[in-house]
């Protein structure tokens, strides 16, 4: 393995920088964007219950913001419960984009990657076919040799970029996914809260529990 990365030349440096620095990115991701690690199991449900209770001191509101992502989230609609529903809306969009632009940290970086990969591959590729018609020029075609050397870097240069690219963009585009999926579920928990905190809903809800099921109106 090691002969065939020297036999690409010195273009194959940056593209092992590249796959290192692509791999750390994918391991560090695949650890902050852990299921339990942004939607704890149950943190919701435990939340709306505080609400429902009146539970709500600073202190667990502050706890709350620290505990995750949605934790976060959740804790910014609570700050402002006292305020009209659309306010917490507000407030809680604003939050949810920092939220996101945190939960997508470094994919800016791997998407760069994924595109940097074969354009760096091109180049060794590049450079490899220079220096096999300098080789022409200075020995003629008959040096196999030299034609073998340049046509060899080029491959190699080639096929490094494609490795490193790839791996780049498919775990870019899963992560992004991913980051979508999370933001759909905290909107759901988020609206779930509000729905709890709103005084309105509250006496709305109380009202239809209180509705007899055989009183509703029939329709003829």
């Amino acid at each position: 393995m090691f002969e065939l990365v020297k036999s690409g030349g010195w273009p194959m440096i940056p593209l092992l920088l590249l796959s290192a620095v692509g791999l750390a990115i994918i391991v560090e991701r695949f650890w902050a964007l852990r299921r339990k690690a942004v939607l704890p199991p149950g943190l919701g449900q435990e939340v709306r219950a505080w609400a429902a209770r009146g539970k709500l001191d600073p202190v667990h509101i502050d706890s709350l913001r620290r505990n995750s992502p949605l934790g976060a989230l959740l804790a910014a609609a609570l700050d402002v419960r006292h305020r009209p529903r659309e306010e917490i809306r507000e407030r809680v969009e604003d939050v949810g984009r920092h939220v996101a632009h945190r939960m997508e940290r470094f994919l800016n970086a791997l998407g760069t990657i994924a595109g940097a990969g074969p354009l760096l591959g091109l180049f060794g590729t590049v450079v490899g076919m220079i220096q096999m018609f300098l080789g022409v020029m200075d020995h003629g075609v008959g040096d196999v040799n030299q034609l073998a050397g340049g046509i060899g870097k080029a491959l190699v240069c080639a096929a490094a970029g494609m490795i490193v690219a790839v791996p780049a963009l498919v775990f870019h585009r899963y992560f992004r996914a991913r980051v979508d999926g999370y933001i759909v579920d905290m909107e759901h928990e988020a609206i779930q809260l509000m729905d709890v905190i709103d005084p309105r809903a509250r006496r709305a809800a109380a009202a239809v529990a209180a509705f007899p099921a055989d009183a509703q109106p029939t329709q003829a």
